[in-house]
């Protein structure tokens, strides 16, 4: 074999190793960003659940506390407003500033409905009320998937922008639309001390 032959052969070696390379690069890309995307989407099941059942505990509440309507009216904004934070972050849940307004609007909501089961022990009759323990059972139980989601997430965020930040994945990361790095949905550390306490 002439040196011009295995000149080539090696140069095509190379170039398919190359291109081997990069394929393997852009398709980790691809996977760890679908995973954080997957379990974004995990999340938005649990928060639309938890938003579905405070109207409901709105309304046993309502019954019990006519003159709290200040109160019931925060938790029912807050909640929408969580609940727009949600279908923003939802579009793209790598945008930082949508996943930093869900957070904020969580923990507003978070902080209402504490308000609400705060002033609900100053009414023996809702505490006892076989609905409104019920409701209260069922958000807690969804609070803590919503934790485990999180976390999920959370750690999705962090392999994906581990890997897209080491070499070689940083040479073609911006190439391949990943630029910038994914955000983590960290809720205030005050909100989740304060949590809502649901016993009742």
């Amino acid at each position: 074999m002439s040196s011009i032959v295995i000149t080539l052969l090696v140069l095509v070696l190379l170039v398919v190793v190359a291109v081997t390379v990069v394929m393997g690069i852009y398709n980790k890309l691809v996977t760890y960003k679908n995973r954080y995307k997957n379990a974004f989407a995990q999340i938005e099941v649990q928060l639309k659940r938890r938003y579905d059942l405070i109207p409901n505990l709105v309304e046993i509440a309502k019954g019990y506390m006519k003159h709290e309507r200040e109160t019931l009216e925060a938790v029912i904004q807050a909640r929408n407003t969580a609940s727009s934070g949600l279908q923003k972050a939802a579009q793209d849940p790598g945008d930082a500033t949508a996943i930093a307004g869900l957070a904020t609007a969580e923990g507003a909501l978070s902080g209402t409905i504490g308000r609400l089961f705060a002033l609900a022990e100053s009414y023996p009759d809702l505490k006892a009320n076989q609905n409104m323990m019920q409701l209260s059972e069922e958000l807690r139980s969804t609070e803590n998937k919503v934790a485990f989601a999180r976390q999920a997430f959370n750690d999705g965020v962090t392999q994906y922008n581990i890997y897209k930040q080491t070499f070689p994945p940083v040479v073609f990361a911006g190439m391949f639309g990943h630029g910038s790095d994914a955000t983590m949905l960290e809720f205030d550390s005050v909100q989740i001390a304060e949590a809502p306490k649901v016993s009742f």
